[in-house]
């Protein structure tokens, strides 16, 4: 599950950066802005049936790689 929503997240990114560094800032180093915030929640529902709202979380919710997959995680969980 990690690997593929770390590919989800280089192909959003257009960069794989994102794979080497999981807690690096993706909205502060402008790998992110918020068209891809909005393409990675909609990836996330598509491949792994996790619904994710954007009004029910924050940016530093998920700003990084690994607050992603925990998010992700924690969903599938409950």
């Amino acid at each position: 599950m990690e690997e593929k929503l770390l590919d989800l997240l280089a192909e959003l990114c257009e960069e794989d950066e994102v794979k080497n560094n999981l807690d690096e800032d993706l909205f502060e180093s402008g790998l992110m802005d918020s068209l891809a915030f909005a393409e990675l929640l909609f990836a996330i529902e598509e491949n792994f049936g996790v619904i994710i709202a954007p009004s029910e979380i924050q940016r530093s919710d998920i700003n990084t790689a690994n607050k992603i997959i925990r998010l992700v995680k924690e969903r599938m969980n409950a």
